[in-house]
């Protein structure tokens, strides 16, 4: 196949220079071997600068496009995470609500449960708090949650960790739907993390509901 040898003779250093003036436009990116300036222009004005980018080609306009930085919105909790700002709310509720639960089981739980329940606890509230600061990356205003009031109504301990244990466990795959349901890549790794996190709330249950069980035997 014929190949066109690029010789600066070739080039159009035009769409070149409107390249290189969103990368370092404070520099001369071919010098002594551009165009010489065209009459009535200054010595060391760029192409870019004297010519109206209206006049760009549609695949050259969708080259400079594609730079690092022609696009304002960020690659990471931009557009894309925005979608998500109502299912962000309900996770942040949902947590806090969690959290709260967790915190009244420790008033009856059994000495040997009341640590792997107090760590749940403390990883629910860290859950908030990330989201907390994902939906402000993304907004740029603080959420304020729900404070829910009265007091919060426990079943016996082995029905209550029943009850948990699903809970974690639907929990988990809500975050995995979520991470699947966003194109943002950031905000996709911190709900598949959410997600980890509450699958293995749901072993920790689980095992502390195998020991209650055995207690019976």
């Amino acid at each position: 196949m014929e190949q066109t040898l690029h010789t600066p003779e070739n080039y159009d250093f035009r769409r070149y220079d409107r390249v290189w003036q969103r990368v370092a436009p404070q520099m001369e990116p071919y010098p002594g071997m551009g165009p010489a300036p065209e009459e009535g222009g200054t010595e060391g004005t760029s192409p870019a600068q004297t010519t109206d980018t209206a006049a760009m080609t549609p695949a050259q306009a969708r080259q400079e496009a594609q730079l690092p930085g022609a696009e304002r919105n960020p690659c990471c909790m931009g557009s894309a995470a925005a979608e998500m700002t109502m299912v962000l709310t309900g996770f942040i509720e949902a947590e806090l609500e969690d959290r709260r639960y967790y915190l009244t089981m420790l008033r009856c739980a059994p000495a040997w449960a009341r640590q792997a329940l107090r760590t749940i606890a403390d990883d629910e509230g860290g859950h908030a708090r990330r989201l907390s600061a994902v939906y402000y990356l993304i907004t740029g205003q603080c959420y304020q949650p729900t404070i829910p009031c009265g007091a919060v109504t426990l079943e016996r301990w082995c029905p209550a960790l029943r009850r948990r244990y699903h809970e974690e466990a639907c929990g988990a795959f809500n975050y995995a739907r979520a991470a699947d349901g966003t194109t943002d890549v950031c905000l996709q790794r911190i709900f598949q993390e959410l997600s980890a996190d509450e699958y293995r709330h749901a072993n920790t249950i689980s095992a502390l509901l195998e020991r209650s069980l055995q207690l019976h035997f």
